[in-house]
């Protein structure tokens, strides 16, 4: 048992040292891809991704999608990326994903912990797809229709702790 646990360290160990030597010192649209990928983008920026089982079809990568996620805070749609990242340099891109701030179910402070590479990469791979697509509905404040689908993100009632 000690020697199986002992084995299974030293894995975890040399998949963490592999895993880390692999990141690359210099931006590409390889990596962005798969920081896309990893980073659970495609979610919700690309129309009907996981209705394909994480096929990503490249018309439509990171170009928004109409449906939206409402919850208390109202109804709100993911944007299209390719749209914001031809608006913008690539250290503009940088500055903005250390800085910026969204309602749910965006998660921004994640965003927050990649590494300027990462970002980087992540802005060259969505830029290498074109600015296609149009912008996303606006969002819906609480308390107002939307006129788009939406899905339901958050129980009507929350418990209290």
């Amino acid at each position: 048992m000690v020697r199986w646990s002992a084995a299974a360290a030293a894995i975890a160990v040399l998949w963490s040292a592999v895993a880390m030597a692999q990141e690359p010192s210099r931006p590409s649209i390889a990596y962005g891809q798969m920081m896309s990928i990893i980073g659970g983008c495609h979610d919700c920026h690309t129309s009907n991704y996981s209705e394909k089982g994480g096929v990503i079809d490249p018309a439509t990568a990171l170009a928004g999608s109409p449906v939206g996620f409402r919850g208390p805070w109202g109804t709100t749609y993911a944007i299209n990326l390719r749209l914001l990242v031809s608006e913008m340099s690539e250290d503009d891109w940088v500055s903005f994903l250390k800085n910026f701030t969204a309602l749910p179910p965006m998660p921004y402070y994640n965003v927050r912990h990649m590494d300027e590479v990462q970002m980087r990469s992540l802005y060259e791979y969505i830029a290498s797809l074109g600015a296609l697509g149009e912008t996303a509905p606006e969002d819906v404040r609480p308390g107002q229709e939307p006129k788009t689908p939406f899905l339901v993100f958050a129980p009507p009632t929350v418990p209290a702790p």
